[in-house]
């Protein structure tokens, strides 16, 4: 197939992490449009096939609904891009909450707002990253931890909503994967030591699970997957 003719996905965070990794699997079949905020990384996805890097703020939404009114059709949108700072309730600051309530919620909110007409025409499918800190909260996490259940309940409320225009909705919840992110979070902590890879995902095992939904035939609604590390220190 042209690349005119392919499949249309949208990706945030699409420069790094488990969005990176999607953005791969989805480019053999789809056209993606990877989204993210780094130039140098997004200049080094002009060298992939079938991907346009597009260098975009998601809590820009003006910026958001320039992009995407020319889009008449879109068949995936992946959700990515997240903020992840550590704070206790008694050190997070009222401009600590917005930004992770704008970067983790509001933002994938109003991009699935947008293309809502574009996802219905072609029965799309819509799929959040989420986390293990969206259904359990964690001392020390506490921002993060709200934002991603309010990103839980934004998906169970879509795809509801949606069910009848023929739009399907999931969640994927990845336990510790080591991104970019989870390094930058540990940093923040204070914790520099190298990981064990036993206890953590690779971007590229979660970026799977997306695939899998993608792929899912049409008389499927996957909800929620849950990508546990075999080692899960969570259940010993």
């Amino acid at each position: 197939m042209t690349p005119s003719s392919l499949p249309i996905a949208i990706v945030t965070g699409g420069n790094s992490g488990i969005g990176l990794e999607t953005v791969k699997l989805l480019a053999k079949d789809h056209l993606v449009y990877a989204i993210g905020r780094n130039p140098a990384t997004l200049h080094a996805l002009e060298g992939f096939a079938n991907v346009n890097p597009v260098a975009l703020d998601i809590t820009d939404f003006s910026a958001l609904s320039a992009f995407t009114s020319p889009l008449t059709r879109v068949d995936v949108l992946l959700h990515s891009a997240a903020l992840s700072v550590p704070s206790t309730t008694l050190e997070a600051t009222p401009e600590l909450w917005q930004q992770h309530l704008n970067v983790n919620v509001i933002a994938p909110a109003e991009l699935t707002r947008l293309l809502l007409p574009a996802l219905r025409r072609s029965s799309g499918k819509v799929v959040f990253i989420n986390s293990g800190s969206g259904t359990l909260a964690l001392a020390g996490h506490v921002v993060y931890s709200a934002s991603k259940f309010a990103l839980t309940a934004l998906a169970h409320a879509l795809r509801t909503e949606e069910s009848e225009h023929g739009v399907r909705v999931a969640t994927v919840a990845p336990g510790p994967t080591d991104t970019p992110l989870n390094q930058a979070t540990r940093h923040r902590e204070g914790n520099h030591a190298p990981i064990d890879p036993r206890d953590y995902l690779t971007a590229s095992s979660v970026a799977r699970a997306v695939r899998f939904i993608v792929d899912s035939p049409e008389d499927t609604q996957i909800a929620d997957i849950v990508v546990r590390p075999r080692r899960d220190k969570a259940k010993r």
